[in-house]
Protein backbone atom coordinates (compact mmCIF):
# COMPACT_ATOMS: atom_id res chain seq x y z
CA UNK A 1 0.00 0.00 0.00
CA UNK A 2 1.36 3.34 -1.00
CA UNK A 3 0.01 6.81 -0.69
CA UNK A 4 0.56 9.86 -2.82
CA UNK A 5 2.63 12.66 -1.34
CA UNK A 6 3.23 15.96 -3.07
CA UNK A 7 6.84 16.90 -3.68
CA UNK A 8 8.37 20.27 -2.75
CA UNK A 9 9.72 21.22 -6.12
CA UNK A 10 7.05 19.61 -8.25
CA UNK A 11 5.97 21.60 -11.26
CA UNK A 12 2.45 20.58 -12.30
CA UNK A 13 2.66 22.41 -15.63
CA UNK A 14 5.70 20.46 -16.90
CA UNK A 15 4.90 18.16 -19.82
CA UNK A 16 7.48 15.54 -18.84
CA UNK A 17 6.05 15.34 -15.31
CA UNK A 18 2.52 14.87 -16.59
CA UNK A 19 3.60 12.04 -18.88
CA UNK A 20 5.65 10.29 -16.15
CA UNK A 21 2.93 10.42 -13.46
CA UNK A 22 -0.49 9.84 -15.05
CA UNK A 23 -2.23 9.36 -11.65
CA UNK A 24 -1.50 12.85 -10.40
CA UNK A 25 1.35 14.87 -9.10
CA UNK A 26 3.48 13.78 -6.19
CA UNK A 27 5.79 11.04 -5.04
CA UNK A 28 4.64 7.59 -3.96
CA UNK A 29 5.78 6.86 -0.40
CA UNK A 30 5.33 3.42 1.17
CA UNK A 31 3.05 3.37 4.20
CA UNK A 32 4.74 2.89 7.56
CA UNK A 33 4.56 -0.63 8.96
CA UNK A 34 3.97 -1.48 12.59
CA UNK A 35 6.90 -2.87 14.56
CA UNK A 36 7.56 -4.02 18.13
CA UNK A 37 7.59 -0.45 19.45
CA UNK A 38 4.04 0.14 18.25
CA UNK A 39 3.01 -3.06 20.04
CA UNK A 40 4.73 -1.87 23.23
CA UNK A 41 2.90 1.46 22.99
CA UNK A 42 -0.38 -0.43 22.73
CA UNK A 43 0.47 -2.56 25.76
CA UNK A 44 1.42 0.51 27.81
CA UNK A 45 -1.83 2.23 26.83
CA UNK A 46 -3.81 -0.81 27.96
CA UNK A 47 -1.94 -0.89 31.29
CA UNK A 48 -2.64 2.81 31.87
CA UNK A 49 -6.35 2.35 31.18
CA UNK A 50 -6.56 -0.68 33.50
CA UNK A 51 -4.69 1.15 36.28
CA UNK A 52 -7.05 4.14 36.00
CA UNK A 53 -10.04 1.82 36.30
CA UNK A 54 -8.54 0.10 39.35
CA UNK A 55 -7.75 3.48 40.96
CA UNK A 56 -11.36 4.58 40.41
CA UNK A 57 -12.62 1.36 42.05
CA UNK A 58 -10.30 1.96 45.02
CA UNK A 59 -11.44 5.56 45.38
CA UNK A 60 -15.06 4.41 45.35
CA UNK A 61 -14.33 2.42 48.51
CA UNK A 62 -13.22 5.67 50.20
CA UNK A 63 -16.18 7.61 48.75
CA UNK A 64 -13.79 9.73 46.64
CA UNK A 65 -12.29 11.41 49.73
CA UNK A 66 -8.66 12.21 49.11
CA UNK A 67 -7.92 14.59 51.98
CA UNK A 68 -5.30 13.72 54.56
CA UNK A 69 -7.71 14.15 57.46
CA UNK A 70 -9.60 11.05 56.35
CA UNK A 71 -6.44 8.97 56.76
CA UNK A 72 -5.58 9.98 60.36
CA UNK A 73 -5.80 7.11 62.85
CA UNK A 74 -8.23 7.21 65.74
CA UNK A 75 -6.91 7.59 69.30
CA UNK A 76 -7.98 4.03 70.14
CA UNK A 77 -5.84 2.70 67.29
CA UNK A 78 -2.85 4.68 68.59
CA UNK A 79 -3.34 3.28 72.10
CA UNK A 80 -3.25 -0.34 70.93
CA UNK A 81 -0.33 0.05 68.51
CA UNK A 82 2.49 -0.03 71.14
CA UNK A 83 0.97 -3.13 72.72
CA UNK A 84 0.96 -4.92 69.40
CA UNK A 85 4.57 -3.97 68.72
CA UNK A 86 5.70 -5.07 72.17
CA UNK A 87 4.00 -8.43 71.90
CA UNK A 88 5.61 -9.06 68.51
CA UNK A 89 9.08 -8.22 69.86
CA UNK A 90 8.83 -10.59 72.84
CA UNK A 91 7.55 -13.57 70.91
CA UNK A 92 9.49 -16.74 71.74
CA UNK A 93 12.02 -17.96 69.21
CA UNK A 94 11.22 -21.49 68.01
CA UNK A 95 13.85 -24.07 68.95
CA UNK A 96 15.62 -26.02 66.21
CA UNK A 97 15.57 -29.77 66.33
Amino acid sequence: MSRLRSGRGSNPSGASRAAAAPRGRGVLVPAAKSDIYVALLGISLAVLVISCILMAILLMQYEWKVSVSSATPTPSALATAPVQLASAATAPIPARC
